[in-house]
Formats: structure tokens, C-alpha cells, sequence
């Protein structure tokens, strides 16, 4: 796990790169530079610490820079004969490389993001992951070309300006979408997808090798035995080589959820005593007494973690400005403070990031089960128009009734606005109040969404394929990468393996939802492995008491970004709405009310605290 940063045509700082990105690797940093092209490197040993020093070179004719882990490089070595000087997994990129050309991605499990140079062909190649786990943001003007692993990185580097019509995506998304930035010029290279840069002329060719639609077109025959039979093995696998594949310990995050309790029970196979870490809060959010069951089950070196929030006013800036952009998901903030803890205690550890959006774990997912809301019914969207209108929104986010508003709410919407009310749910029946001069700012989004709405599989398929591509990709994987890295901590997550990337997403409907209970496979599969007591939980995950923050802890903290001079709120949102979300004068539920203001401190905090420095 490192950081990388990378041009043409442009000189890089060294210093400043090490300013933004030393937590990504601070164990060693190098650069190197031939023709046109300069490359930076800041490592974060954990395989090979002796060997894998980068950039690394091949035949005077290749140079690699990479961040990331390649878990079964050691079986590619074998099986396709592969001869290096090292044991280190770079080196193994570089020889499938020499020998394959772009092709070698296929044969990659693991999470990377990497750049190789051909100093004979003066061509550049950059690729990244099949889910996205390591980050990779690029600028190009035409005349120059940088790229690095974080925003704030390219930033530092070069001066930027804010693409305006980016912000309505996060605004109704929390996340920007896709290969959208903040910044103008700039772009994210997207999960599955590679550059090649012709470093003479400055072209940019980009390409797809590797979608997760494809697979959710696919469907299985086998049946639930031999499913639950290959998952159980595929994680096995998966869980196995991230245990294995460092020269450091490996640890792992264990909630009271069956995905982390899945991931610690199989890894305390390949590693006695293994050391595992729970958060706990105060009140209705502690998971604590779930976890430490299976710590006792497996006898784990367990620690666990109590958060507390007293210092949440201090530290809220410096986590928020992690992001190198706005972020919405509020969860980031325990999720930086377990991350802290634990690397007090280890470098690597073990999530269970990608279970939900693979097998079904969100209770969303269930009327989408039974009904393709995506379909066009104009009766039943004027019949669930007319009851929404009749009805009060819910005021408590986990009540049956706010459930059910809900549903009435999707369905009474088109196109990828009923994606947008199923999932984050922010602006979702206020968006009228988003100042867009008549723009289609969701052109974009709705053009990705109609492509999979109108495919020939089922409502549950759609939107699972569609929270691969956004929530999971530019919201959850972004959150713990950041919040990990931030701590210099590598999170490893072996339901985002290839196996089960390749194989969930065309298993039968049923094994994922059954009735209304979600994630019914992984139940099934952690009777062989948990307690009983875990084996029902509903989905929990870091919830936050947001509502609270916003209405009281953070109060004035709000109230003060959004009312202060400039404030970039006021370029979006109407000014009757947005004061009178401030003053609580708008007929609106708490929960939605803090989940706006929420979004738009937390872009506040970037725009002054990040851009504007």
C-alpha cells in the first residue's frame, strides 16, 4: 500500500507531494525521471520490505509505480512461469507486463492502482482495480499530464479550478459521480478501467477491461447448496491469501455484523490469536457485546475501541479535509477514529467492505425483490404520488412507516430519480430547491442508469449493479481508503476478491433475498462459523447520531458555514430554503433536515478549508 504520483510534460514538486501524501507512504519515498515523464513513490512497506523498493525498473525498458497488493502474484509466478529478483508483487506486474502486454490485468487479484512506463514505445499505462479500492485522479489540459492517488496531492501540485456543474451531483448523490471531480480538468479514473497516454503527443486512449455489469446479465444454475459450497470457498481463498500475502501482521475490524464476523472466523484459521478490534459507542450504536462473542468464539486478541465524539468540534475540519473534496457520508468519522486506534496496534487489517452490495444486505433491497420499480407503470405511480401526498414524512429513520413513505416516494418517481429516492435519499423531493438554471445536471447518471433499467434482468439485479457502480465505488470504498490511509493503515477486504465479484452477481435473486430477511446466503453460510445470536442482525454499519450533531454538538458549526460570507451553499440552494432549514421553520422530517445541512457543511468545510487555502 503506497502512494504514487506521476506526469508529463510537468516537473513534479517532491516536496509537495510529500506534504499531501507522506501518510500514504511513509517508510520511503523516491522519485525517478527519464524523458518527459517523472515519477514519485511513497511507500508503505508491508511485502517484500526489503526487495520492493520503486519505482522499479525492468530491463532498461519498463518502470512501474504502484499502490495496491496483488494477493495470488506467487500462484502467477508459478503457473505462467514468471522468473524475477525479488519476491515482491510489483516486480511480478512488471513481468506479466513484458509478457502479455495490457492483457496481464486479467490474471490480477487484488486491489491496485499503477502506472508503467515504456521508455521504447514513449508510452504510458495506467490502470486500477475492478472495484476501485485504490484511488487514482488524473489533470490534462493538452499541453500537460498529472496524476497521483488523492486530490489534494494534484492540488498541491498545480493550481485548479471548481467545475460548478459537478456540485448538483453531489448534492443529490453525496459523492461525485463516476469519473466527475470537483475540479476542472480533472478526472477520476474509473474501477475496471485503464489509460494509455502517448507521452509524445499527449493522447489519451481510455478503456473499460473490466465491468460488473456483464456479470449481472449472467445468471447460475447451481443450486443453494453449491452456491453457499463455492462462496464458502471463494472466501476461504480470498480471506487466506490477504492473511498470508504480507510480511507484516494482519489484523482485522470485527463489528457485530455477520460480514466482519465472516472475515475474522475464516482468517482465525490461517492465523491463531489473530488481534481484532471493535468499535464501541455510547447508547443505542454499540455493537460491542455481538463481537466480542466471536472473539471469544475464536479466541482473538480482541481490543476494543470506545469512541467518543467529546472532540468531534476539533477534529472535524482535518477528517473532512482528508477527502480532498466534499464528502457527505458521516460515517468517515468513526471511521477515522478506528482507523487511528488501530495502528497503534498493526499496519494491516482485514473488512468486510462489498458483502452488502454483493449479497444483498440493505433493506432497500427487499421491495425491489419483489417488484422492478425501475419498470414504467403509470398506475401505480399516480396511485403512490396521490398516497405520499396524503401522508406526513416519517420522522424516525427505522420505523415502519418512514419505510413504507419511502417506498411510495420511489414509486411515484421516473428514471434515476427512483434510484436517488431508494438510496442516499438527500435532496430526494426537495431537489426544486437545488438553483441549477434549467441545467440537466444527472444527464450523466441517467444515461448509465437508463442502460442498465431498461437490460432484460430483475428489480433486485438493477439496483445492486447500480450501488456497485456509485455508492460502493465513490462513497463507501473512497470512505475507508481515505480514512485508513489518512492513519497510514492498509484495509484489506476479501468479499471485493475476483472470485466473488465474477460469481455473486449472477446468483439466483432468492439466495440474496429471501421474504424480507437480506443477505440470506451469508446467513446461511455463518451458521457454519458464528454465533447464533449474530446470524439475524439487521444491517447496522457505523450509524451515527447525526440528528443529534446537527441539533445540538455541531449547531453553531453549522449555523456559522452556512451563514458566513461567500458560503458556496448559497451558489446552489435557494436562499428561502436553505434559511429556513437553518432556523427549522420548513415542514421537513429531523433526519432529512440534518442529512442536507450535513451535506452541505461537510462541502462548506472543503470549500474554505481545502480549496480556498
Amino acid at each position: 500500500m503506497c502512494g504514487i504520483a506521476g506526469s508529463i510534460n510537468f516537473k513534479l514538486s517532491y516536496q509537495n507531494i510529500n506534504q499531501n501524501l507522506f501518510h500514504r507512504g511513509p517508510d520511503e519515498q523516491n522519485g525517478f525521471m527519464v524523458d518527459n515523464v517523472d515519477f514519485y513513490h511513497l511507500r508503505l512497506s508491508i511485502l517484500d520490505i526489503e526487495g520492493g523498493k520503486q519505482p522499479m525498473h525492468l530491463n532498461d525498458r519498463y518502470t512501474i509505480i504502484f499502490n495496491g497488493e496483488i494477493y495470488n502474484h506467487a500462484e502467477i509466478r508459478i503457473s505462467l512461469h514468471l522468473k524475477g529478483n525479488s519476491t515482491s508483487d510489483t516486480e511480478t506486474i512488471l513481468l506479466l507486463y513484458q509478457k502479455y502486454g495490457i492483457d496481464l490485468l486479467q490474471y490480477l487479484e487484488g486491489m491496485f492502482a499503477f502506472a508503467i512506463y515504456d521508455r521504447q514505445e514513449k508510452k504510458l499505462f495506467i490502470a486500477r482495480d475492478r472495484a476501485g479500492k485504490k484511488p487514482l485522479y488524473y489533470f490534462s489540459d493538452g499541453e500537460k499530464i498529472i496524476f497521483a492517488s488523492e486530490l489534494n496531492c494534484l492540488k498541491g501540485l498545480l493550481p485548479v479550478q471548481i467545475e460548478t456543474d459537478h456540485f448538483y451531483h453531489y448534492l443529490r448523490l453525496g459523492s461525485f459521480y463516476g469519473s466527475l471531480t470537483p475540479y476542472k480538468n480533472v478526472t477520476e479514473l474509473s474501477a475496471g478501467h485503464f489509460l494509455i497516454i502517448d507521452c509524445t503527443t499527449l493522447h489519451i486512449t481510455k478503456k473499460c477491461w473490466w465491468s460488473i455489469n456483464n456479470f449481472y446479465l449472467q445468471t447460475h444454475r447451481d443450486s443453494f447448496e453449491e452456491s453457499l459450497e463455492k462462496v464458502d470457498s471463494y472466501l476461504n481463498t480470498a480471506v487466506k491469501r490477504r492473511v498470508e500475502s504480507s510480511d507484516l501482521e494482519v489484523g482485522s475490524f470485527l463489528s457485530g455484523g455477520i460480514d466482519s464476523g465472516l472475515t475474522t472466523a475464516i482468517a482465525s484459521q490461517y492465523k491463531s490469536n489473530i488481534k481484532t478490534f471493535t468499535v464501541s459507542f455510547d447508547g443505542e450504536y454499540d455493537e460491542a457485546p455481538l463481537a466480542k462473542l466471536v472473539a471469544k468464539k475464536y479466541e482473538t486478541n480482541h481490543t476494543e475501541i470506545k469512541i467518543s465524539f467529546d472532540h468531534l468540534k476539533n477534529d472535524l475540519e482535518k477528517i473532512c479535509c482528508n477527502y480532498g473534496e466534499p464528502f457527505f457520508d458521516s460515517s468517515a468519522i468513526p471511521s477515522y477514529y478506528v482507523s487511528a486506534a488501530a495502528k497503534k496496534y498493526l499496519t494491516v487489517i482485514l473488512n468486510g467492505d462489498g458483502a452488502d452490495e454483493l449479497f444483498g444486505g440493505y433493506r432497500r433491497y427487499v421491495p425491489f425483490a419483489k417488484y422492478d420499480f425501475f419498470k414504467s407503470n403509470i398506475v401505480i405511480k399516480n396511485v403512490a404520488m396521490l398516497a405520499k401526498n396524503l401522508l406526513s414524512p416519517g420522522n424516525n429513520k427505522k420505523s415502519g412507516y418512514n419505510y413504507f413513505y419511502r417506498l411510495l416516494s420511489l414509486a411515484s418517481k421516473n428514471s434515476v430519480e427512483i434510484y436517488l429516492s431508494a438510496g442516499v435519499d438527500i435532496m430526494e423531493n426537495y431537489e426544486t430547491n437545488i438553483r441549477a438554471n434549467g441545467i440537466d445536471y444527472l444527464h450523466t447518471m441517467r444515461a448509465d442508469f437508463n442502460t442498465i433499467a431498461h437490460t432484460n434482468i430483475s428489480g433486485l439485479r438493477k439496483i445492486m449493479n447500480m450501488d456497485f457502480n456509485t455508492t460502493l465505488f465513490s462513497d463507501l470504498l473512497v470512505k475507508m481508503d481515505i480514512a485508513n490511509m489518512a492513519n497510514s493503515l492498509e484495509g484489506r477486504s476479501p468479499f471485493l476478491c475476483k472470485e466473488l465479484l465474477e460469481y455473486a452477481p449472477g446468483m439466483n435473486d432468492g439466495y440474496k433475498i429471501k421474504g424480507s430477511t437480506t443477505k440470506y446466503l451469508l446467513r446461511q453460510l455463518s451458521k457454519k462459523y458464528l454465533p447464533q445470536e449474530l446470524i439475524n442482525q439487521p444491517k447496522r454499519g457505523f450509524e451515527i447520531p447525526l440528528k443529534n450533531w446537527v441539533e445540538q454538538e455541531l449547531k453553531e458549526v453549522v449555523y456559522d458555514y452556512l451563514t458566513s460570507p461567500g458560503a458556496l451553499s448559497r451558489q446552489f440552494i435557494k436562499h428561502q430554503f436553505l434559511d429556513g432549514l437553518l432556523n427549522n421553520t420548513i415542514k421537513i422530517s429531523a433526519e432529512k433536515r440534518a442529512k442536507i445541512l450535513w451535506t452541505l457543511l461537510s462541502m462548506e468545510i472543503w470549500y474554505k478549508k481545502t480549496y480556498l487555502q
